[in-house]
C-alpha cells in the first residue's frame, strides 16, 4: 500500500490511498481545476480514482467532490448524515456507508469510524489491504476508547496535530472560534495528538504524517517538539502542509 496527500490545512485537504489497481480519494477541498494540478504530480487523474471518500461537508474536505465525481465519473463514499448535507446534497453517484461496518472499494478494505466533530455523521477511515493498515484521522476534537481500538497497529498514519494550545489561546481568532477548534468537538492539539500516540503504542508504525496544521495557531518546531520521540524511533515522521503535495510514501 502506499499513499499521497494533495494538500491538508484549512483551506484544502485530500489523500490518496493506493494498493493494486485501486486508487481512492479521501476528500476533497480543492477546486476541480486544483484537484487535477495536485493529482497531476503524484501521476494521477480523476481517472484513476476507483472513488472518492468524504470525512464530512466542511468545504475545506468537500468543495471539489461533486465537481470531481460528476467530469470522472467516480462514486462518492459517506454517511447519510454527511450526503443530507446541502453541499453534497446534488452528487450523482452516491454510495452510503455505515460507521458500524467495513465496507470494499475496490482492492481495499475500508472501515469508516465516528468521531467527534462539529458536523453531522463525521467519521474518518482506516484501509486494509494485504496484512496492512493504514489510517486516516484527522478533524475530532478528541479520542475516546472506540478510536483508539480502530487505530490500533496502524502500519502507517495521518494524525491531526492541528495547534498548540498556548498559540491558540494568544492567537488571531475571536473567542468563539477558539472555543471552537479548542472543544470537544474541534480538532486535536499537538498535546492531544502526543498523548493519542502513546496510547496506541505504534510498535508497527513505519509512517506517520502529521496533518491539518494550522497555519496561525501552530508551527512545525511546536509540533515536532510535542512528539513523543522514543515511541517513534523506527518511525518516518512527515509533515502534510497546505501549500504542498506531500509524494507518495510506501508501507511494507
Amino acid at each position: 500500500m502506499r499513499l499521497a496527500v494533495l494538500g491538508s490545512g484549512s483551506r484544502g485537504n485530500g489523500m490518496l490511498i493506493e494498493h493494486g489497481q485501486t486508487c481512492l480519494l479521501v476528500d476533497c477541498g480543492f477546486s476541480l481545476r486544483a484537484t487535477e494540478q495536485r493529482l497531476a504530480q503524484l501521476g494521477r487523474s480523476g481517472a484513476d480514482l476507483a472513488g472518492i471518500l468524504v470525512t464530512h461537508e466542511h468545504c475545506d474536505h468537500s468543495r471539489g467532490v461533486k465537481a470531481l465525481s460528476d467530469k470522472y465519473a467516480v462514486p462518492v463514499y459517506l454517511t447519510r448524515g454527511t450526503a443530507r448535507q446541502r453541499a453534497l446534497s446534488a452528487l450523482r453517484q452516491v454510495c452510503p456507508i455505515d460507521t458500524r461496518q467495513s465496507f470494499q472499494a475496490g482492492d481495499i478494505t475500508v472501515r469508516a469510524v465516528a468521531v467527534s466533530h462539529d458536523a453531522a455523521e463525521p467519521c474518518q477511515y482506516v484501509f486494509e489491504a494485504a496484512g496492512l493498515r493504514v489510517g486516516m484521522l484527522t478533524d475530532l476534537g478528541h479520542a475516546g476508547e472506540d478510536v483508539v481500538q480502530a487505530y490500533a497497529d496502524c502500519d502507517a498514519l495521518l494524525l491531526e496535530a492541528n495547534h498548540d494550545e498556548q498559540l491558540l489561546a494568544a492567537g488571531p481568532y475571536p473567542p468563539a472560534l477558539k472555543r471552537r477548534v479548542g472543544g470537544h468537538r474541534g480538532h486535536l492539539s499537538n498535546r492531544q495528538c502526543r498523548q493519542l500516540l502513546e496510547r496506541l503504542a505504534p510498535g508497527r508504525l513505519q509512517q506517520l504524517v502529521l496533518a491539518h496544521i494550522s497555519e496561525k495557531n501552530n508551527t512545525l518546531a511546536e509540533v515536532a517538539a510535542a512528539m513523543p520521540q522514543e515511541r517513534l524511533r523506527r518511525c518516518r515522521v512527515t509533515y502534510a502542509q497546505q501549500h504542498q503535495v506531500l509524494d507518495w510514501l510506501e508501507v511494507q
